[in-house]
């Protein structure tokens, strides 16, 4: 017996190592059976971080902060504008700069600038007004003249398009004179007096600027001259007499 188990060939210590190591190099059956979408390879993450969540619709499609969308916090539709001013009734007003003044004030740096604006303001329903303003800023100036224009709106007697009769007004060194015109001919004036009409709402006369050419006092002078307009019935009852009747 004991010349039978010396007989039995003993285990090389060199065996069990090269096993081991045919057992690390054979590729592992569990993953080859997985699927590939179970996987997180490189570029399954490139699609959650830099694809949909960040580079998508949350950042880069703009729906949140900025791009095509731009509801909340820009894009086209982030900013809204101010509203249009209207007047007493309702009607939205329409503003014309009719002329911007720059002056220059020398002083020990430099110079200093200031501007003025002359601001047309109507309805173009038969309301009117001038506004004057100062300021060191161009969109300050004519925000403050157009302030004052909204405010000041003066009611004119028109007849339709155009005026009932030829009137004449003076204001300071400005003369002006205005005449009715038939329809279709348009306005057929120039400067601070096409300003006021068109402001107004009239759509045919003839005007004239035969006195100083200081775009202030041409407008008043317009402007005054809108004033001194009557219609049909206001003369008739000025007269005491009964308005005629349409044959």
């Amino acid at each position: 017996m004991a010349n039978n188990e010396d007989s039995k060939p003993a285990e090389t210590p060199a065996a069990k190592p090269a096993e081991a190591k045919a057992a690390d190099t054979a590729p592992a059956p569990a993953a080859a059976a997985t699927p590939a979408g179970d996987q997180k390879p490189a570029d399954a993450n490139s699609n959650n971080r830099g694809g949909d969540n960040r580079g998508g619709d949350n950042r880069g499609g703009g729906q949140n902060r900025g791009g095509g969308g731009g509801n909340q916090r820009g894009g086209f539709g982030g900013r809204q504008r101010e509203a249009a001013p209207t007047d007493s009734e309702g009607n939205e007003l329409t503003e014309k700069v009719v002329f911007i003044n720059r002056c220059s004030k020398v002083v020990k740096g430099g110079r200093r600038f200031s501007f003025s604006a002359l601001v047309v303001s109507g309805n173009e329903k038969g309301s009117v007004g001038v506004g004057f303003g100062k300021a060191n800023e161009v969109a300050e100036c004519i925000k403050k003249a157009s302030g004052i224009a909204n405010k000041s709106l003066e009611k004119i007697k028109l007849n339709g398009p155009t005026i009932p009769h030829e009137v004449y007004a003076e204001f300071g060194g400005g003369k002006v004179l205005l005449k009715p015109a038939s329809p279709g001919t348009g306005v057929i004036a120039g400067g601070g007096v096409r300003a006021v009409c068109e402001a107004v709402g009239i759509h045919d006369i003839l005007a004239k600027s035969i006195g100083s050419n200081n775009h202030a006092n041409v407008v008043k002078a317009t402007i005054k001259a809108l004033t001194m307009l009557r219609n049909k019935e206001e003369v008739f009852s000025l007269r005491g007499l009964k308005k005629e009747k349409s044959v």
